[in-house]
């Protein structure tokens, strides 16, 4: 049985309840649905709680995917009591820390059109990220990538998402932007995130719903990794 992921459908939804259909060996708490984003992708794992059957409260630390990727597990501390299972619990997310990986997740889809080179790797933080790309000149000008991200973000687009086949975008390589980082396939279907008029890529995290929702963006930094590598460096004002 896999879980079934609903931040994919709505990444606004901070709570469920859910049945345990599993264990990991590491301990954690596999769920038939959840709404905890796991790690992958630059995204790290959701935190929160988890409310045990008797009304405990537990921290679970980190979100991962299960050795076969189709079911998601929840990680407590190492002296939590575990459910059993099929016991029915309800988990909710740190909002607070998804909302902001979700508004630095947007801005770096927002930061690849800004600047349309190859990306060759990235992060996201809480409240910041970074992306690296590959550029051959190393003639950049902080100040002057802010404003066009900043002028970007306040077009009020709206942020939605679409479906293609695995073929599809296999026919569209110039849709992957992420040379370090796999688009979600595997499945047959590939989920795309569209900012209106301004990108549409795959992706597998949690966005907001339009560009406005992201706030003041500063650049803080760019930097020199390499010949033609350069990380470009943003965090929420």
């Amino acid at each position: 049985m896999s879980t079934d992921f609903l931040f994919r459908a709505n990444s606004y939804l901070k709570e469920t309840t859910a049945q345990v259909i599993g264990h990991t060996d590491e301990g954690g708490i596999i769920l038939d649905r959840t709404v905890f984003y796991p790690t992958g992708g630059g995204q790290p794992g959701d935190q929160g709680v988890m409310t045990l059957p008797h009304g405990q409260d537990v921290a679970i630390t980190n979100t991962v995917y299960a050795p076969d990727r189709s079911r998601i597990a929840h990680l407590l501390a190492a002296d939590a009591p575990r459910p059993a299972i099929g016991d029915t619990v309800t988990v909710r997310i740190d909002w607070e820390l998804r909302y902001k990986r979700m508004r630095v997740h947007t801005a770096l889809h927002l930061l690849t059109t800004v600047l349309p080179y190859p990306v060759t790797g990235g992060a996201i933080g809480d409240g910041e990220g970074r992306l690296d790309f590959d550029i051959p000149d190393a003639g950049m000008d902080k100040e002057a990538i802010a404003v066009e991200l900043a002028r970007r973000i306040g077009l009020d687009a709206d942020v939605t998402e679409q479906w293609i086949t695995d073929d599809e975008l296999l026919a569209k390589p110039d849709m992957i932007k992420t040379m370090s980082v796999k688009p979600p396939m595997g499945s047959g279907h590939v989920r795309l995130i569209n900012i209106a008029d301004l990108d549409l890529q795959p992706c597998g995290g949690t966005h907001v719903k339009n560009t406005r929702e992201i706030g003041t963006v500063l650049v803080t930094n760019i930097e020199k990794k390499g010949k033609q590598n350069r990380r470009v460096r943003i965090a929420l004002a």
